[in-house]
């Protein structure tokens, strides 16, 4: 199981970052295609944005692309010293950024109540129960009345394969999720269980978008079930073309 421990020395020493991440981008082709691909789509109703958290940047595979939508400040929070410390030597140039070290289970640096966005990707799905049960109710916390997030995270307890090839949290699943997104005052917007990697047949992940139980957004929550996620990496691989973004 992928606790605390085990992701701080992953993501803090023993993992190669020689890639800065990009490797987990291949089946789409690269990054920049996942982004403009298969992660944008999902957020456009909600960028630009005043304020952005990020949970987990790694080395700021996302970072760059989402600072073209943030207006006023980025903060990112990673458990990891060694993403922290590339982060900030990555994106010197970029004065509303701020990134800060946590144990992987507080946002206590980041402001509450000013983030139109918490996002995280390709890094919560290693947290188990009890870390989103330290983070939900702080995310809710950070939200403004209009914000949402975007969470990426496992569904194995909901469906379990064998092995466990991406090291997913085994204790978490979409319903979970949601379970404790209500229960801290929140609400769920859309919930998309996916299949992620070639040999997997079974909806291992989920992205949970989700708001402030006061918010004014529609209420309704739409569940999707998306068994042909890997299909639409391979579609996006093969026919992406750059957009030229600089650094």
């Amino acid at each position: 199981m992928p606790d605390l421990q085990w992701n701080k020395h992953s993501w803090d020493g023993s993992y190669d970052w020689q890639g800065h991440g990009e490797e987990w981008s291949k089946a789409w082709g690269s990054s920049e295609a996942q982004w403009f691909g298969s992660l944008y789509p999902r957020l456009h109703r909600f960028l630009p944005v005043e304020r952005l958290l990020e949970i987990g940047p790694g080395y700021g595979r996302w970072t760059h692309y989402l600072l073209h939508y943030v207006k006023d400040q980025y903060y990112g929070i990673d458990l990891s010293m060694q993403c922290i410390d590339a982060c900030r030597q990555r994106f010197a140039d970029h004065p509303q950024t701020r990134f800060e070290h946590n144990d992987g289970v507080s946002l206590v640096a980041a402001p509450d109540g000013v983030f139109d966005l918490v996002f995280s990707f390709d890094s919560l799905v290693h947290a188990e129960i009890d870390v989103h049960q330290h983070y939900v109710p702080q995310i809710l916390a950070k939200l403004t009345t209009h914000g949402v997030a975007f969470i990426h995270h496992s569904n194995w307890r909901d469906a379990p394969s064998s092995p466990n090839r991406h090291c997913r949290a085994e204790s978490v699943s979409a319903q979970a999720y949601a379970h404790l997104v209500e229960t801290h005052g929140g609400r769920v917007l859309v919930q998309e269980r996916l299949i992620w990697g070639k040999k997997t047949t079974e909806l291992v992940d989920a992205f949970t978008l989700f708001c402030r139980a006061d918010s004014p957004r529609h209420s309704t929550t739409v569940i999707i079930d998306n068994p042909d996620f890997m299909r639409e990496a391979e579609a996006i691989r093969h026919t992406h073309q750059p957009y030229c973004l600089q650094p």
